[in-house]
């Protein structure tokens, strides 16, 4: 039987609730490392490593370098290890001065200036992208019968309907209002990005009435262009299918609640790295 092991680095252990939410993968890999629910010293030599959290101290950089060596494949799960997320918040300079004024806080590993995805250290075959990915996602990965064809949208995977007589003129607040369980989320004038947010979660977010804030990433049509593609992409689908005003749009889309995932990938734009090949997202 195959086996797996997974590496957790700066991130909330969010992903590894994911994979234990799939039980598809159990007859064809054996896990062997998980320091979640595996009391497990030292990581044995695995088929597949997969790897979630972003880089964010001294410690994650030794650990990531010494769990690759046991390993022939690398798989980044979750939006920390491929662009930071929530371990990215504290990049902000804010928070960075929060921390650094409580000096009893100081003994812990050595902070590195900011929040690094996995792949500015170290070569990564596969990249499963979401905050945390489902189940199925996991099972794809960890399958051969469980493959997901992920060339379309999240909107794709919604299908509420966008009744074309609706059109919001203000923007809906995040949590508020009552959500018809039928119309289009943006129809009723709330945030959602899913039509340019790579599918394959199922939409679970948009189908249970909350907008899709991008965790998955931007679509096959879009990830090699860069964030400022996708960003525009969405811009100019609030404009085709609200009356809503294009500086509320802006606003509202460049919002903390949104920002967190909607410049997933961008870490590549403007700094000379070569976009991640869709290829290698699943």
């Amino acid at each position: 039987m195959k086996t797996f092991a997974v590496l957790q680095l700066s991130g909330c252990a969010g992903c590894e609730v994911g994979l234990l939410n799939s039980q598809a993968w159990i007859d064809e890999y054996r896990l062997l490392y998980m320091p979640l629910v595996i009391s497990v010293h030292d990581m044995p030599d695995t088929d597949r490593l997969l790897i979630s959290g972003g880089v964010r101290t001294d410690e994650d950089v030794y650990n990531l370098h010494r769990a690759v060596r046991k390993t022939g494949y690398v798989v980044a799960i979750g939006t920390c290890a491929i662009s930071g997320g929530i371990a990215s918040l504290g990049n902000r300079d804010n928070v960075r001065e929060l921390f650094f004024s409580q000096s009893a806080r100081h003994h812990v590993p050595r902070l590195l200036p900011r929040s690094y995805p996995i792949d500015e250290y170290v070569s990564v075959d596969l990249y499963l992208p979401g905050c945390p990915p489902t189940p199925e996602l996991f099972h794809s990965v960890l399958s051969e019968n469980g493959k997901i064809r992920t060339n379309t949208t999240v909107c794709a995977e919604c299908r509420r309907k966008k009744i074309r007589e609706i059109r919001p003129a203000q923007i809906t607040g995040f949590q508020e209002g009552k959500v018809s369980p039928e119309v289009c989320l943006i129809k009723q004038g709330f945030l959602c990005i899913g039509t340019s947010t790579r599918n394959g979660c199922g939409a679970p977010c948009p189908r249970a009435g909350h907008p899709c804030v991008g965790c998955r990433g931007p679509s096959n049509a879009l990830i090699e262009k860069g964030s400022d593609a996708w960003f525009e992409s969405i811009k100019k689908v609030f404009v085709a299918l609200t009356d809503i005003p294009d500086d509320a749009i802006e606003e509202g889309l460049r919002s903390p609640q949104l920002s967190l995932f909607l410049f997933q990938f961008s870490d590549y734009a403007h700094t000379g790295r070569l976009p991640r090949p869709k290829e290698k997202v699943v």
